[in-house]
């Protein structure tokens, strides 16, 4: 036992490392079985589309869910006013699934499409189909990163730092992880570790409401007296269309921002596109996006009962330090602990798993391009960008952390906001309309887009009397992107 302990000082660096590695023998073993069998290197990126739809489904909970989304959302109810406002946007998320299921999901496969950016090329022409596939490299790259520097930043306070490990060899050690379960199965590996993920991700969640109820001395009904009646618990905020918590603004942002980060976003997309046809497509889509309502709100209700425990014994920390503090901090069972530690580490590596899956796959599909070419020599390719990528994504971790400042991180998360609406603008231009544009200044309306609308957002308040934006940015950038694309269209055309 004391192994597990430190004089009651929550998990020692040795607990956090055998729990770890027990997570990486695991998703070794699913990974390795997973990627029995595969014949074709194309089976790398969409998994042979052998694939049960419930089994999708269940991935898809946990898909969009990284590590840094495992500690902040449950932290971000005692922030400000915000509280359970973030279910304003979960409940148009359901809206977005409906419209990928039955809008963009049958036009994807009708294309028997390998990238989803392809679709760019087909209707639109070459010019738009590399900015598209670009937006998302960049975004991606850097999103992802950010993400495994965070949790890189977390297990170097809990395991590495401790046990004299160099953040470097931290940073090789995680990727080195992520490369060993996705260079061979690809796809297949990353479906059924998602769905491992997604399981692990609710019993840590579950589990710990449960340890953290008893331990306040609440029985079933007493905690969700406890969480109904908090101030934390609020979601709907109907009062001021000028906040950005207003419910029709995070309702439609929420829709529009499944649409853009879910439907046009190939990490998650190249997921559904390896069910055996639409209508099983359709299946996992709805299924999960119904699925993710629960979810979430288990994560918001821990969010209250983990300010209320630290409030009671004296924690400090909140936000995204909240979770954190009290599951490792040594007042809780260790088996919170160990709990915490195998929620993060599976959602932290399965984001980032893929993450760099659905890179691979853009970066060769689109931008180096697979038509014509042999078999082998896709493979061959395929190998030498995952690789490749996996250096460039270890690389600007470190970066990150010789930065290692708070408005670095911020200016990549807002970059990666902005990189998803002109990808929406463009697709939204295709799909709505029957023209055809002069391609080649595509690019040129997708990066003046951001630039016009980053504009826009800092003299909101003064220009439009006090106005805030807040998620539905992503909409102003995605119009800007389809307003343009208009001035672009061939004077002879006709629809």
């Amino acid at each position: 036992m004391h192994i597990l302990m430190n004089a009651g000082f929550g998990l020692t660096p040795v607990a956090v490392a055998l729990t770890m590695l027990g997570w990486f023998v695991l998703v070794l073993a699913v990974s390795f079985i997973a990627s029995r069998g595969m014949r074709k290197e194309t089976e790398f990126f969409n998994g042979g589309r052998k694939t049960p739809w419930w089994i999708i489904a269940i991935a898809m909970i946990g898909a969009p869910m990284s590590g840094v989304t495992f500690v902040s959302v449950p932290g971000m109810v005692g922030i400000g006013d915000t509280a359970m406002s973030y279910m304003q946007m979960v409940f148009g998320f359901l809206v977005g699934y409906l419209f990928i299921a039955f809008v963009l999901t049958p036009v994807f496969f009708r294309k028997n499409l390998v990238s989803i950016y392809q679709y760019l090329e087909d209707r639109l022409g070459t010019a738009p189909h590399k900015t598209g596939a670009w937006f998302f490299f960049i975004s991606k790259l850097l999103g992802a990163a950010v993400r495994m520097f965070l949790v890189c930043i977390t297990l170097q306070l809990m395991m590495f730092g401790p046990l004299g490990i160099p953040f470097i060899f931290n940073v090789i050690i995680c990727m080195l992880i992520v490369l060993a379960y996705t260079f061979r199965g690809g796809m297949k590996s990353v479906l059924w570790t998602d769905t491992l993920k997604t399981v692990c991700m609710i019993v840590s969640i579950v589990l710990t409401i449960v340890f953290i109820a008893r331990d306040l001395g609440l029985g079933a009904s007493d905690t969700v007296r406890t969480i109904r009646d908090s101030s934390m618990s609020k979601i709907f905020f109907f009062s001021d269309p000028n906040h950005p918590k207003f419910f029709w603004k995070q309702f439609f942002a929420g829709a529009f921002t499944v649409i853009a980060m879910t439907g046009l976003d190939q990490d998650l997309m190249q997921r559904t596109l390896s069910s055996r046809n639409a209508k099983e497509s359709r299946k996992n889509l709805i299924v999960s996006g119904i699925l993710q309502v629960p979810v979430v709100f288990l994560f918001l209700c821990l969010g209250v009962l983990l300010y209320i425990y630290a409030g009671q014994h004296g924690i400090s920390q909140s936000g995204d330090l909240l979770f954190p503090a009290v599951a490792t901090g040594g007042t809780l069972p260790t088996a919170v602990g160990v709990l915490f530690v195998l929620g993060l580490v599976s959602c932290a590596f399965s984001a980032g798993g893929s993450a760099l899956t659905a890179l691979t796959t853009s970066f060769t599909a689109d931008i180096i391009g697979t038509e014509g070419r042999s078999d082998e020599s896709i493979g061959s390719i395929r190998k030498t960008v995952h690789l490749t990528l996996t250096v460039l994504m270890a690389a600007a971790i470190y970066i990150f952390y010789i930065l290692n400042t708070q408005s670095t991180i911020d200016a990549v998360y807002k970059l990666a906001s902005y990189t998803y609406g002109p990808i929406l603008g463009m697709f939204a231009f295709g799909l709505c309309t029957k023209y055809e544009v002069r391609g080649k200044l595509v690019p040129l309306v997708a990066v003046l887009s951001p630039v016009i609308c980053y504009i826009i957002q800092a003299h909101s308040e003064q220009w439009f009397g006090g106005y805030k934006f807040g998620y539905e940015l992503l909409l102003l950038n995605a119009l800007l992107t389809f307003v343009g694309m208009c001035f672009l269209i061939h004077k002879n055309n006709s629809q």
